[in-house]
């Protein structure tokens, strides 16, 4: 059986202009596994992507979905499911498993790649790593 690390690779390999891929758990903040093919991105580096946490469950987040619960009535939580953000020389794809909902899956790409594939690519993952996620 494949661990979450051989899934990870398997990813990075597959998308073109693929660097790194993490899964993080969006209650404790803990890395559950990652691959990454640049030299550069050391442990503190990886540790660094868990801040992504914050986007989806952090305080201001937190703030937001409380007032729109108070506004419609209804409870809104966890709210956020993807986001896609971009650097100078990077693409980040972020999106939390659908049946393991504190499982955040972290993509990260050069800008040489494709945005409908790493979504693809992304999409697809999510699913390959609810087996290995809490």
């Amino acid at each position: 059986m494949s661990s979450i690390n051989d899934v990870l690779k398997d990813l990075v390999n597959d998308v073109d202009g693929a660097l790194a891929c993490a899964v993080v758990d969006l209650e404790s903040g803990l890395m559950l596994g990652a691959h990454h093919t640049v030299p550069y991105f050391t442990q503190s580096y990886i540790d660094a992507v868990a801040a992504a946490v914050d986007m989806f469950r952090g305080k201001t987040v937190s703030t937001v979905e409380k007032l729109l619960s108070s506004q419609r009535g209804i409870e809104v939580k966890h709210s956020i499911k993807e986001v896609q953000m971009a650097t100078d020389a990077t693409y980040h794809f972020m999106a939390v498993a659908k049946s393991k909902p504190n499982a955040l899956v972290v993509l990260v790409t050069s800008r040489k790649a494709n945005l409908g594939m790493g979504w693809t690519a992304m999409r697809r993952v999510l699913i390959d790593v609810e087996p290995f996620c809490p």
